[in-house]
């Protein structure tokens, strides 16, 4: 309904869809209609005040009423709009019952690259962050039609790695690797000549020694078998596996020559080369004024191969990327140095930290070095056994399991993706309110309605005798979902799925509390509404990664 309206003031106003998609409101209140457009900012485009606005183009959108509105009212500088109930209801009953309700017919081809953990350790909450807000945006693409393939960015010619390689020995498994890393961190910032050894490492496996190749190649495997273990678990996986070693060597030295061309790269007096970023905005918010390429010993570093790397994944069409906002400057590098090239950089989504809170109450990022993290096997074994003891507490039914990836999940996507989530025990497992498990047991408590109903969905159009507002409010949300999913692809950002999906929930359980279903003289249209709900809350939950249950 929200496109409908927006196509009506379109009709009359000199804003563009988008500037009125913008603008349109859902008011706090049923006095004030289902929707609401302000005028304000037609006020200086027409030079009249916005009240005067909002009462020329209310005449105007009521000299032709369309049959979906109720009635069209100016309410000061607003013009609000009232949907007519049972039109509301059956365009809901006669859609949302479909399982693909929501859906579109996109048919994009984009390439998203997330997660791209460093292959040292075991995957840390802080950077899953990536991952889940990652997965959520593939399912959304999937969702709407578009083909998707899923990369992940494998660091194996990484200073970790070397690092790694220093203290490894046959045998190590996937679990001693973050013991093993942060032991050797530690002793090399104790002697800081150790270090010579990890780039005297890096520089044989770039040479492409057999040996240390192969201790680098067996380290990873380790490594990235593990990772892909514990994401598969949480339901997350990958396409493809691409390694930056692929980008040594001859593919590097092809960006080298092609950089050279454009006249911005030079040799700097240590003899590295660097590429100046001068003639861009960045030159404000860089220390210097150079994206440094190699080494004085002419080895590439990382810059170089995500150069190479981003104008390669740039070939399969529209692309997309998932870093950390500690990473916005380093890619903008890159995009300038791509841009430099003639090729057109990912767009990229950027979240914030996930910090730690010690006992002190002080918050701080997790670093891998130190050892200060949560590690998301950890997370996800303390939410399990929380969700046991919820389930035994409460006496009910349910999956475990999938209570406790559902809570993990939804507290990572319900913030925005700018917004630095505190982590703490007690409120990432909370399983009250504001939660995934919340929204499971929604789902659960319509199933058992549905169970204990003897009606069907057969009849294709069902007249209501009396919709209450507890109908009609549950009906509107559900028509919302297509909007809200094509506004989370635009935007690229699920905690609008996060949200709709509680808000959702709970209007359900408004609902559920005020409005007899089973033998109440509407029984078929109610239970029509139920199952359109389970069916919206489902394709809802989907698109962030979280699994419904039956019975709770």
């Amino acid at each position: 309904m929200k496109q409908k309206i927006v196509d009506l003031i379109f009709k009359i106003s000199k804003l563009s869809k988008v500037e009125i998609e913008n603008l349109i409101e859902i008011p706090p209140s049923q006095e004030f209609g289902d929707y609401a457009f302000p005028c304000f900012i037609l006020s200086k485009k027409l030079r009249k005040p916005p009240i005067e606005i909002a009462l020329e183009m209310s005449r105007d959108l009521n000299k032709k009423l369309p049959k979906w509105l109720d009635k069209i009212e100016k309410k000061g500088p607003y013009i609000n709009f009232y949907l007519d109930k049972n039109i509301v209801i059956e365009e809901v009953l006669s859609k949302a019952l479909e399982d693909n309700y929501g859906s579109a017919k996109q048919k994009d081809k984009i390439l998203i690259e997330h997660t791209s953990v460093n292959p040292n350790a075991s995957p840390h909450v802080g950077r899953t962050r990536n991952s889940i807000i990652g997965d959520s945006i593939v399912r959304i693409f999937k969702f709407l039609g578009n083909k998707v393939e899923i990369h992940y960015y494998v660091n194996d010619v990484s200073k970790q790695i070397a690092i790694l390689s220093l203290i490894y020995k046959k045998g190590d498994k996937f679990d001693d690797m973050l013991n093993n890393y942060v032991k050797i961190s530690k002793q090399i910032a104790d002697k800081p000549e150790m270090e010579k050894r990890v780039f005297e490492l890096l520089e044989k496996f770039e040479a492409g020694d057999k040996t240390t190749t192969k201790l680098f190649n067996e380290i990873v495997k380790i490594c990235i078998d593990g990772q892909k273990k514990i994401f598969e678990k949480f339901g997350i996986r990958f396409d493809e596996f691409d390694y930056e070693s692929r980008y040594v060597g001859k593919s590097s030295e092809e960006i080298l020559d092609k950089l050279d061309k454009t006249g911005k790269l030079s040799k700097d007096k240590d003899g590295r080369m660097i590429l100046s970023l001068a003639h861009t905005k960045l030159i404000k918010k860089m220390r210097s004024p150079v994206m440094v390429l190699t080494r004085s010993n002419g080895t590439g570093l990382y810059p170089l191969r995500d150069i190479a790397y981003t104008i390669d994944k740039g070939k399969f069409g529209k692309n997309l990327i998932i870093l950390g906002e500690d990473q916005k400057l380093y890619f903008e590098q890159v995009a300038e140095a791509v841009k430099l090239l003639g090729h057109k950089a990912p767009e990229v989504v950027h979240y914030s930290f996930v910090l730690i809170q010690d006992e002190e109450g002080k918050t701080k990022k997790m670093a891998t070095r130190k050892g200060e993290l949560v590690l998301l096997e950890d997370f996800y074994e303390q939410a399990l056994k929380k969700a046991k003891k919820e389930i035994t507490k409460r006496k009910t039914k349910g999956d475990a399991k999938k209570v406790a990836i559902g809570a993990i999940k939804y507290s990572m996507l319900k913030n925005d993706n700018n917004k630095n989530i505190i982590f703490s025990w007690d409120q990432s497992l909370n399983f009250e309110g504001d939660s995934g498990p919340y929204l499971q047991y929604s789902y659960a408590r319509a199933s058992s309605i549905v169970r204990k109903s003897n009606s069907s969905t057969k009849k294709k159009s069902i007249k209501s005798k009396s919709i209450s507002n507890y109908d009609f409010k549950l009906a509107k949300k559900i028509q919302e979902f297509p909007d809200k999913v094509l506004e989370a692809k635009e935007k690229l950002n699920p905690s609008l799925i996060a949200n709709y999906s509680f808000q959702l929930a709970q209007i359900f359980n408004e609902f559920y509390q005020n409005s007899k279903v089973i033998g109440s003289e509407d029984e078929e249209m109610k239970i029509k509404l139920v199952k359109a709900f389970r069916n919206t809350l489902k394709n809802s939950l989907h698109l962030l990664g979280i699994e419904v249950i039956e019975e709770m």
